[in-house]
Formats: C-alpha cells, structure tokens, sequence
C-alpha cells in the first residue's frame, strides 16, 4: 500500500528540484565575484549551472525510484514531479535563449516549451474524462527527455568544441517533441472529435 504523506523523501527531493530554480538563475545573472577574472568566473558560473541543472535530472530519476522503492508514492508527488521536471526545464531553455538569442534556439525552445503546455492540457482534460491513462508518458517522451537534458546541459557548459553536438541533440529533442505531442494527440483524438 502506497502511503499518502506529503513529506516523504521523493517529495523532498521534487521540491528542492523546484528550489533549485531560483538559485539557478541567480547564478546566471549574477555579475562575476569581485577579484575574480571574468573568464575563470564565467567558466566556473557554467560549471556551477551545469550541476544543478544535472543535478535536478539526476533527482527527476531519483524520486520516481525512491517513491517506487520505498512504497511512498502520493498524489501530491504525481502531480509535483512533472510540475518541477518542466520548470527547470523551460527556465533553462529561457536562459539559453536569452544568452544565444537566434532563431534556431527561439525556436526550439518555443516548441519544447508549447508542447508541455499542450500535453499537460490534455492531459488534464483527459482525466476529467476519467480516460488519463490514454495520454499516459510513452517512450518517445521520454527519449525526448533524455535528449533535451543532455542537450540543455552541454549548452549551459557552454564550451564551443560541443555546441554542434548539443544543437544536434536538441533538433533531436525538437523532433521527438513533435512525435510525442502527436502521439498523445492521436491518442485523445475519440475524444476530441465528440460533440
């Protein structure tokens, strides 16, 4: 029997994802420390950026397994946990944008970023038809998700030599993301197309 308490450990952990944002932003605004180089300071402001943002994925895997193992799931943690995977995430893909301000990041991000809001709508409607399982996480979505977080981590690195690759990643992210919504789309379609 799955046990119903809000703060057990893979709540914990969903919720210092969520808090982990606003430091991770913080970091990436803030002006380099006094007395240190702006180079070495901007270096060790991407290595810094980089960890949490692996770090948050890492804990995404880590409280699913936990809630799983330890027998805590919660209705709380099924709605948190995806909550707080799609913030970091978009505000992530808001940093890199604001730091490479080119179509070819504006425009992934506005599609990695416009499909999460469309799938949690669906699925959201969905379960007030009580039909939420048919819209439930496929596995594209989450070799989308893969992607998307190696991809985001190499740009948050932010070292020249892996760019390409992390583009190349992220296109694959873009492509995933727009099977994915279909396949959810598909998936609702009975139930969309009823009077």
């Amino acid at each position: 029997m799955s046990t119903g308490r809000i703060l057990n450990i893979p709540n914990i952990l969903t919720l210092a994802r969520i808090a982990f944002i606003p430091v991770f932003l913080v970091i990436a605004y803030w002006p380099p420390a006094i007395g240190i180089a702006e180079h070495h300071g901007g270096m060790m402001r991407h290595l810094i950026l980089t960890a949490i943002f692996v770090l948050a994925a890492v804990t995404d895997w880590f409280d699913g397994y936990l809630a799983r193992t330890l027998n805590q799931t919660s209705a709380f943690g099924r709605f948190l946990d995806p909550v707080a995977d799609k913030l970091m995430v978009a505000a992530a893909l808001i940093v890199l944008v604001q730091w490479q301000p080119t179509i070819s990041m504006a425009f992934a991000a506005i599609v990695i970023i416009s499909r999460e809001i469309t799938v949690s709508a669906l699925r959201e409607w969905m379960a007030e038809l009580g039909a939420r399982t048919n819209v439930a996480v496929s596995t594209v979505g989450k070799y989308k998700t893969a992607f998307q977080m190696i991809a985001i981590s190499v740009f948050l690195l932010n070292w020249k030599p892996l760019e390409i690759w992390a583009y190349a990643l992220l296109y694959a992210a873009v492509i995933l993301t727009l099977w994915s919504m279909i396949i959810y789309l598909r998936a609702a379609w009975p139930y969309l197309k009823q009077p």
